[in-house]
């Protein structure tokens, strides 16, 4: 207990060793043991920027998760960089548990969430435990994820009561395409976004999902929730980031601005593809080399 002159106002650094203390204990004990949702809840206070990146296969997750990022999300998005497909809304919820069954059997140590697809939450809240529910069970994730506030917080608040971990989505919900007109669309009216966010938080979800929102209302959200933010286009103020693998790889061609490409795995993959394609055409392979006597 803080005695009467050793209080943090009295003792800035007695306060700073504290918290770099617990910075450092979160991140011994996150690199050594799996990383749970407490553990993402905790990051915040110990002031521990989180990572998460998408993830749809056994390969890739198993890659991200050796690489040390804390957390995987098999995102719904995987509609659009998997499949092909123009949005989040054919994808249906046994897809979901196939790509996140194999995404939770590779990760070792990251927080595996997976996104509920569209309407597997929204027409109930006994539809949303179900299916959370089933999720969880099948796959062996720690966590699903829903989009939506103040709207979805009756929603949360029953995920929650029956301890299924939920992460909230606010901000642009890809969900909602149909009635915001486009994916790009930056979304800039505070007061809902903070209710929404502030909803969420009072309804028991663990962390929330900020999605093209701008950076200083991104902030604002930020400070004034107890549970980790994470952003994607929402500036560099929030506890922790996300991105779409593919789009960080350079494989899916797509370039937003908030977007850092990390790789030009596209190129790569074109490149090798060619050079067997001649090798194959000119007799070049397979060589003795890759021959059986």
């Amino acid at each position: 207990m803080w005695g009467p002159l050793c209080g943090p106002q009295h003792c800035p650094r007695t306060l700073r060793s504290a918290q770099r203390t617990l910075r450092l204990l979160v991140l011994n004990m996150s690199a050594s043991r799996p990383f749970t949702v407490p553990d993402f809840v905790h990051a915040k206070a110990a002031g521990k920027k989180l990572t998460m990146l998408t993830a749809y296969d056994y390969l890739t997750a198993s890659i991200f998760d050796a690489a040390g990022v804390d957390s995987l999300l098999v995102g719904d998005s995987l509609g659009m960089v998997v499949q092909g497909r123009e949005t989040t809304l054919p994808v249906t919820l046994e897809q979901m548990i196939y790509h996140g069954e194999m995404v939770a059997r590779a990760a070792k140590r990251a927080l595996v969430i997976v996104d509920l697809p569209f309407m597997t939450y929204q027409v109930s809240s006994k539809q949303a435990v179900r299916n959370a529910g089933r999720i969880l069970k099948e796959t062996g994730a720690a966590a699903v994820k829903l989009e939506g506030g103040v709207h979805q917080a009756r929603t949360i608040e029953a995920m929650a009561a029956v301890d299924l971990p939920v992460m909230a989505h606010v901000g642009l919900r890809p969900q909602s395409v149909r009635k915001v007109g486009r994916m790009s669309a930056i979304q800039r009216d505070e007061d809902q976004l903070l209710a929404d966010a502030k909803a969420a938080e009072s309804a028991g979800a663990f962390g929330i999902v900020l999605e093209l929102i701008p950076q200083d209302i991104a902030q604002h959200i930020t400070a004034e929730l107890s549970i980790p933010t994470i952003g994607i286009g929402a500036g560099p103020h929030c506890d922790g980031q996300v991105l779409v693998s593919p789009d960080m790889l350079g494989l899916s061609g797509f370039h937003p601005k908030f977007l850092k490409q990390y790789a030009s795995l596209r190129e790569t993959m074109t490149d090798a593809a060619r050079a067997y394609v001649q090798d194959v055409q000119q007799g070049e392979f397979p060589g003795q080399e890759h021959s059986h006597s």
